[in-house]
């Protein structure tokens, strides 16, 4: 497997280009099983999780293109010739659920695995289910798969109220919805971001949707969709995490297409702690204003919270900050597993469940460490840039996921990294 070795100690300057957003790429592409016409997504990201679901669409029939290097994925669902979405493929991510909802809705059967992905937490598909239960489906799980069918061959508007936030399965059931035959409405739904770019890609192709960004997502369901031509929105987890590049090392970073509404609650917790962040005509410049941060608490909540996917690399900041931080983890059990690799470079850190207590320490120091996630990874890397002498990431497999050219982007603003083949 292959590691990443970062050499630790420099302030970075420069400007970091940001890339679409993986989470919303991994829910649009699913989008063109809903529809017979053309469906094409620009400002795509480059990411093993984006190959895999494309591998996914391709095993049930579907065409997918990748264009200008990837940036550019033209898909056709014109010839649907398979209903049944493989292990071998779904256990690789979670995102690979999200072709439940579609293929049902066109095509009234689907059987789809229980997926894999990050081990997080339990993160259980059953909120998915329930929805498509609702809007009439009949499922049966068997052998590790979901077999469902709607009767008549066609779903039917239902209230769906999520006993809580899920934005998987807000996703799935606003996907479902479209073509289902009467009104849907989504209570208590999902507020994300890539939520509202879903929409706006689904209206762009016919559908009718009122109220994504809200708690409350009303659909009316139409016969058939079109095609469309839609640009992923910007990654805000990768924006944060680059965002924190100055914040732990020094120096000023612009990150390119960043925008403060992806990222409020975040850049709040920056700014108390002495990290300033100013719009651009091009995006963010971020800076740390004198000498060491302060320390401050976090709690992660559904958006427009502070984002789970970017408490690891908050937690990798706060590790050399000057006081006594806690940061609570709300979304997700088993989410600070990337605690003890930051013990092993000199972090002070306590876990109790869901709670992390951090004694910032003046400098971390470089050591062998071990990805046990995606955020984990990254938040490893970030240490690695602050601490005294050389650290080696292992497990990085996972990096690779959900950051496009990560040690690319890095030297471009000054930072000694490198990747080590496995």
């Amino acid at each position: 497997m292959d590691s990443i070795l970062v050499k630790g100690g420099g302030a970075l300057n420069g400007v970091i280009p940001i890339a679409g957003a993986k989470n919303a790429c991994l829910t649009l592409m699913p989008a063109t099983l809903l529809s017979e016409e053309p469906l094409t997504l620009t400002n795509a990201p480059r990411l093993s999780d984006i190959a895999t679901m494309t591998q996914l669409l391709q095993s049930l029939g579907a065409e997918v293109a990748s264009l200008q290097n990837g940036l550019v994925l033209a898909m056709s669902s014109h010839k649907l010739d398979n209903h049944t979405a493989d292990y071998e493929i779904v256990r690789k991510f979670r995102a690979s659920i999200l072709v439940l909802g579609p293929l049902l809705a066109r095509d009234g059967h689907a059987v789809v695995s229980l997926p894999g992905g990050c081990a997080i937490g339990a993160r259980p598909v059953d909120l998915h289910l329930k929805a498509l239960e609702a809007m009439g489906a009949e499922l049966d799980l068997r052998d590790g798969y979901v077999h469902a069918k709607a009767p008549g061959g066609r779903l039917r508007g239902a209230v769906v109220e999520f006993p809580f936030v899920s934005v998987g399965a807000t996703e799935n059931a606003l996907l479902a919805a479209t073509l289902a035959k009467g009104t849907t409405v989504l209570k208590n739904a999902a507020r994300e971001p890539e939520i509202v770019d879903l929409a706006v890609c689904l209206r762009r192709m016919g559908a009718q949707i009122e109220g994504e960004g809200t708690s409350t997502i009303t659909i009316q369901g139409v016969d058939r969709l079109g095609g469309a031509t839609h640009p992923v929105v910007t990654d805000r987890i990768e924006l944060g995490t680059y965002m924190l590049l100055p914040a732990i090392c020094g120096g000023e970073v612009e990150c390119l297409g960043g925008r403060i509404d992806l990222v409020g609650a975040f850049a709040e917790k920056l700014d108390a702690a002495g990290v300033s962040v100013e719009n651009t005509e091009r995006g963010l410049k971020v800076s740390r204003k004198n000498g060491r941060v302060k320390a401050v608490d976090v709690v992660t909540e559904p958006f427009p919270g502070f984002p789970t996917d970017l408490q690891a690399q908050m937690m990798a900041l706060l590790c050399t900050a000057d006081g006594t931080s806690v940061l609570e983890e709300k979304i997700f059990e088993n989410r600070f597993m990337h605690a003890p690799e930051l013990a092993r470079m000199g972090a002070k850190i306590d876990v109790h469940g869901g709670h992390a207590t951090v004694t910032g320490v003046e400098r971390l120091r470089g050591a062998r460490v071990m990805a046990t996630d995606l955020r984990a990874s990254v938040s490893l890397i970030l240490a690695g840039l602050a601490a005294e002498g050389e650290t080696v990431v292992s497990r990085v497999y996972h990096l690779d996921r959900g950051y496009e050219r990560v040690e690319e982007k890095l030297r471009g603003v000054g930072a000694q990294i490198e990747r080590i083949a496995g």
